[in-house]
């Protein structure tokens, strides 16, 4: 794409991203408190007053306000701006990496869930199943569309309706296994049942091979920070820490680098002489 293309073009990616990441804090609040996502607008949970036009601006609209509601001065949390332009940058970095294309939106799609999940998780220790398994389904259409534009053929279109559907069964079967396990071993839930839900909806978008890799990932990393949290704030062992952080991580690092990370993994230990 000209680089005359690439900065106005990247300028309204961004500025999409940061919208979708303003909704994501209203589902993020809303959807635990069993709200409407859609009604009534905006507004300070303080005050109850409808927020302006340019306060709801993504980023700049924190900005402006310093911080504080116009009108009874409350403070709001500055992890809005942060959820708007961590949202807005991936994606503008998924646009970079697939450009205009129908993996480009989907994965916008894959990638808003998974904040909006993680939030909630971080928030209340729960996965919702409205966003489960809204995302398992929006997943399986993803497949079936990039199977249907890619081959251009009602048997890429079965191809990948089959790769998603085995990767949702894979991922759902597998955290419960470790969820059931985990829980004999230490003799306590080791696993919520939404995470086992999560790694279902992470397989229907990744597929199998790599479901595998995401789990992989949040596990390695889950363990390095769980084990440094214990060292450095002395927290207890058996502390829960919710997952679903972990796993959206694992989802996004393999959406942007899985095919290179499986490549020089299988070079590594099955090198062809």
């Amino acid at each position: 794409m000209d680089i005359l293309m690439v900065v106005p073009a990247s300028i309204i990616v961004f500025a999409l991203g940061a919208s979708i990441g303003s909704f994501i804090n209203v589902v993020v609040y809303r959807l635990p408190a069993r709200l409407s996502i859609l009604w009534p607008p905006s507004r300070c949970p303080h005050c109850l007053n409808q927020l302006k036009a340019h306060d709801n601006v993504p980023v700049l609209g924190w900005v402006w306000l310093k911080g504080r509601c116009r009108y009874c001065k409350s403070k709001i949390s500055v992890r809005y701006p942060v959820v708007e332009a961590a949202t807005g940058i991936i994606f503008l970095l998924l646009f970079l990496l697939f450009n205009v294309s129908i993996a480009t939106i989907g994965y916008w799609a894959f990638c808003s869930w998974l904040l909006a999940l993680s939030l909630i998780d971080l928030d209340t220790m729960t996965l919702p199943n409205a966003l489960t398994q809204s995302g398992l389904v929006v997943g399986i259409i993803f497949q079936m569309t990039v199977g249907l534009f890619s081959e251009a053929s009602w048997q890429g279109l079965i191809k990948h309706l089959m790769m998603a559907i085995v990767g949702a069964v894979v991922g759902l079967w597998l955290f419960d296994a470790i969820a059931i396990f985990g829980s004999m071993v230490l003799g306590k839930t080791a696993m919520g049942a939404g995470d086992a839900k999560l790694a279902a909806m992470m397989g229907a978008w990744l597929g199998w091979k790599y479901l595998l890799l995401a789990g992989f990932i949040a596990c390695a990393v889950g363990a390095l920070v769980g084990i440094a949290t214990i060292i450095l704030s002395g927290r207890k062992k058996g502390q829960k820490i919710p997952f679903g952080p972990f796993l959206a991580l694992g989802s996004l690092i393999t959406v942007f680098g899985g095919e290179a990370i499986l490549s020089a993994y299988l070079r590594l230990f099955f090198p062809i002489n």
